[in-house]
């Protein structure tokens, strides 16, 4: 079961990046438990005390919970990193269970399976075209900004990676609109990128969505507009 069959099972509402329901461990009047989904994973928290055991027992009672699945990893989507020609470079392959891998062309026809000694922003070309540029941390939150008619990159490696300093000379000059995901890693990177570009790109924004969404791609699954998206950018956290 995921998250959200779950949260509908219990008739919860939304509450940010979770849901809050009455917890069926024991009589709750005022709902107490917290469903959040995670990388595929359901995670639960009473908060009025009951033990993880206790809540899974009775959903399990309920028929809401099956024993977790071993599940062979198999790409889901592959992501192409090319230079400023539209060449291909490399691609980053993502897996489910989320994993991610690189691989680049060995030049017969099949992939080596090994990072590239060149590393470039994710849909290069178009960033080198365009005056205004978001940059996300993932490349399903920047094939979503363009899905509605942004131009967004990123870089691969997700938020523990090195922002390098050809990222910075890429979006030089640029106006540049960063999107952290809503959570610690994703400030932080943002934070790190927000100092690599301060004086070489202008203006420079940071954007922290409004409604506890954790990523832009949720933002959109959630109903918001392109018009929202913008009316957000208006006076927040501007540098230049």
């Amino acid at each position: 079961m995921s998250a959200d069959s779950i949260a509908r099972a219990l008739e919860a509402r939304h509450s940010g990046s979770s849901w809050m329901a009455k917890c069926p461990a024991h009589e709750d009047r005022n709902p107490s438990l917290s469903i959040r989904g995670v990388d595929g994973k359901v995670l639960l928290h009473c908060h009025a005390g009951c033990t993880q055991r206790a809540v899974i027992d009775a959903l399990k009672a309920r028929g809401l919970w099956q024993p977790e699945r071993i599940e062979n990893p198999r790409i889901v989507a592959t992501y192409d990193y090319t230079d400023e020609h539209g060449e291909l470079l490399y691609q980053v392959v993502r897996y489910q269970p989320k994993d991610f891998k690189q691989r680049r062309p060995d030049g017969c026809g099949g992939w080596t399976w090994r990072k590239s000694e060149r590393q470039v922003l994710y849909r290069l070309s178009e960033v080198l075209e365009a005056p205004i540029v978001f940059v996300v941390e993932g490349e399903r939150d920047v094939e979503t900004l363009r899905e509605h008619g942004f131009v967004a990159t990123t870089n691969a490696g997700g938020a523990n990676s090195h922002w390098a300093p050809q990222y910075t000379e890429a979006l030089r000059g640029r106006e540049v609109i960063l999107i952290p995901d809503n959570d610690v890693p994703g400030r932080k990177r943002v934070l790190n990128i927000a100092r690599a570009l301060l004086g070489k790109v202008a203006p420079l924004v940071v954007l922290e969505l409004e409604g506890g969404s954790k990523d832009v791609t949720e933002w959109f699954s959630e109903g918001h507009s392109e018009l929202e998206l913008i009316a957000q950018m208006d006076g927040k956290g501007v540098y230049r």
